[in-house]
């Protein structure tokens, strides 16, 4: 019994079990107030907002394309023909010209070709035109220009009529009624070609105000984008300010738990330690005493009754003994009495006496006494170190390494074991990854007292356990 307990030196598993069931209901808080939900509606609100503004933007590029389409190519190509009938105009006007003039020798009608050669033309680009025409033109102007120049070849018609019988009167004819009808038509053709112009300065205006929108509307969306963003980040950073303060407290109410648990764990085995050491130490060695004293008052004779009380006194003495053990390795005393340092040089006698192992101790820097929590905890520490030695290194040597240094205290335990894993998945802790309880253990008596403790894997086998505690100076 007094073997196995200096073997396991008390780990608060309570502590670890009460610590496991908070952090779960913790972790049931925190999903209780999860953002998820206000990021998703977030995301919905951002998503929403940008699909939106996709369909108006959609909706602006072909309501532009439709204006470029329907207005300004049509007025363009209209206008094109325009000036195309308007050139044709001006032909009939320069013809009309000639034949009155009469600088040619010949009769008028010798004219008939060049005219039908401008009546086919004129007729095609006005064919054309009424096909392109744009979509707002009035239906009047378009029978008047169509009218109009029906009534033109009409009269010129009538004209080439009467050329071959009576040439004056036709001359004039086209003084009086073509030249007048010539210009009626190209004032029109002038007209529709203003109007053109106008339709494309009011488009052009149009597409200006479509773009200085949709220009507008970006800028509207980019800093309602910004705006969402920077909320949900600002929102996010307070979250997790609030979960770190809050993980931050839980930390800091576990490591004040750990060390109430663990000061009122040792303060317990100290009890029953003492107890162990004062009472039924003395007990057993008043028994003891009793025996000796009743053995030499026993007859030379008597050697059955000598036999027994000796075997008696044995059994008193080897009970003292793990008696004793027992109390050691519930609480050494002995770290009370004579310190950390004391209780180092106490301990590994009796570490190398009962496990076989052989145990190089150094010692480095100017000594100094310990606080007791720091001493417990230093303590602590080293028996788990070599108790993994023994038990999982495979290692017959050891070396334990104290050093006082100006603002800490460094301990160190070293084997040339198997090290911290090995292919089979057990090392010096057990397992492969060195979960064990263990080093829990002295992780968080390393925590208790701000310390760091390190599990270094040698070169060419072996671990090392560096345990460096801050300590005043």
């Amino acid at each position: 019994m007094a073997e196995d307990l200096l073997d396991d030196p008390p780990v608060p598993s309570k502590y670890h079990k009460q610590a496991q069931c908070g952090h779960n209901r913790n972790i049931l808080v925190e999903q209780g107030r999860s953002p998820t939900i206000r990021l998703l509606a977030g995301l919905a609100v951002t998503l929403s907002a940008v699909t939106v503004y996709s369909a108006y933007t959609i909706v602006q590029l072909r309501s532009l394309k439709q204006l470029q389409a329907s207005i300004i190519d049509r007025n363009r190509t209209d206008s094109l023909l325009l000036l195309r009938i308007q050139n044709n105009l001006n032909s009939l006007a320069v013809t009309m010209r000639d034949m009155l003039e009469g600088s040619e020798p010949y009769p008028l009608t010798a004219w008939q070709a060049p005219f039908h050669r401008i009546r086919t033309d004129l007729d095609d680009a006005l064919e054309q035109e009424s096909r392109s025409s744009p979509i707002d033109r009035n239906s009047d102007q378009r029978k008047y220009l169509s009218s109009s120049v029906t009534q033109f070849w009409d009269a010129l018609d009538r004209v080439f009529g009467l050329a071959a019988t009576d040439p004056d009167k036709a001359r004039d004819l086209i003084s009086n009624s073509l030249e007048s009808r010539q210009e009626a038509l190209s004032t029109s053709v002038a007209r529709l070609l203003v109007s053109n112009n106008e339709s494309e300065q009011e488009a052009a205006a149009r597409t200006q105000d479509i773009y200085a929108r949709a220009e507008r509307n970006v800028y509207i969306f980019l800093a309602a984008v910004l705006i969402v963003v920077v909320l949900t980040s600002i929102y996010l950073v307070v979250y997790n300010r609030r979960m770190f303060d809050h993980v931050a407290t839980l930390s800091e109410r576990r490591s004040e738990l750990a060390r109430q648990l663990i000061s009122m764990q040792e303060n317990t085995f100290r009890s029953i330690s003492r107890e162990l050491h004062d009472e039924f130490g003395q007990i057993l060695t008043a028994v003891g005493a009793m025996l000796q004293r009743a053995q030499r008052r026993t007859p030379q004779e008597a050697g059955a009754d000598r036999t027994d009380l000796r075997e008696i006194h044995e059994t008193v003495q080897s009970t003292l003994e793990k008696v004793r053990t027992l109390s050691q390795a519930l609480h050494p005393v002995v770290l009370d009495d004579a310190g950390f340092e004391g209780a180092v040089d106490a301990y590994l006698p009796r570490y190398e006496k009962q496990t076989g192992i052989a145990i190089r101790y150094e010692k480095s820097g100017a000594g100094r006494e310990l606080d007791r929590g720091i001493a417990i905890h230093l303590y602590r520490v080293l028996q788990e170190a070599l108790n993994n030695v023994a038990r999982h290194s495979k290692s017959k040597t050891a070396a334990v390494r104290l050093s006082f240094l100006p603002g800490s205290v460094v301990l160190e335990v070293e084997d040339e074991g198997v090290g911290f894993g090995t292919r089979d998945g057990q090392g010096m802790f057990g397992t492969r990854d060195g979960q064990g309880m263990g080093l829990v253990s002295m992780r968080e008596r390393a925590e208790l007292v701000n310390g760091r403790v390190e599990f270094i894997e040698r070169e060419g086998g072996g671990a090392l356990v560096r345990l460096t505690v801050p300590t005043p100076a």
